[in-house]
């Protein structure tokens, strides 16, 4: 596994139950500013394996990203579940929940 996934999937598998995180700001973490994409790549094909809590992850607007029905839905259950009040828009409010790390 290269350096950037490997700090990808530590960072999502350190996100608590009730909190979230974007795509970028995990990107930014591990060390790429730019590579919010490779995110979304490295949880399509690694949350299985790894058994990354997936379900934790936004887009920058707070937002469920997936535009499949059945995997939006699987993923707002997830976080209403742990908590996470979803509001208008399907929006997220990121200063209630969004996740900080100290570091990484």
């Amino acid at each position: 596994m290269l350096p950037f996934t490997e700090r990808v999937v530590r960072i999502i598998k350190h996100i608590p139950p009730g909190t979230v995180m974007t795509y970028g700001q995990i990107a930014r973490l591990a060390g790429s500013p730019r590579g919010a994409r490779q995110v979304v790549r490295i949880l399509h094909s690694m949350s299985e394996k790894h058994q990354l809590p997936w379900h934790r992850v936004v887009n920058s607007k707070g937002e469920i990203a997936l535009k499949d029905p059945e995997a939006f839905h699987a993923q707002y259950t997830f976080l209403t579940d742990e908590g996470i009040i979803i509001g208008l828009n399907n929006r997220i409010d990121l200063k209630l929940y969004q996740f900080i790390p100290d570091e990484f």
